[in-house]
């Protein structure tokens, strides 16, 4: 699972000021429920209305089921240094970790 593979190479981010953000369709006592059974070191953001799901892309409509696995890297200002439109769970933590520099 793509969450665990952030868990596990949380320390890694760390060293390199990274900050991870999760975001499902879920609701806050869902995923605080999944963050603590998993054992994540980060957020999980509740995106209820999906309207952060489809200004991202993750969703086509405010009625998706569930989202498109993608990412995004986020630089110091705030803008996006890089995009994956999709991603595949076992290797996309590390992925993210090599762009990172």
């Amino acid at each position: 699972m793509e969450g665990r593979g952030f868990r596990d190479q949380a320390a890694a981010f760390a060293k390199k000021n990274v900050e991870i953000l999760g975001i499902s369709f879920d609701g806050v006592e869902s995923n605080r429920k999944f963050a603590a059974k998993e054992g994540f070191p980060y957020k999980l953001l509740c995106d209820t209305t999906r309207s952060i799901g489809v200004a991202y892309h993750a969703a086509d409509a405010k009625d998706a089921r569930t989202p498109k696995r993608i990412s995004y890297l986020v630089d110091p200002q705030g803008k996006i240094a890089h995009a994956w439109a999709k991603v595949s769970p076992a290797t996309h933590p590390a992925e993210v970790l090599a762009a990172v520099g």
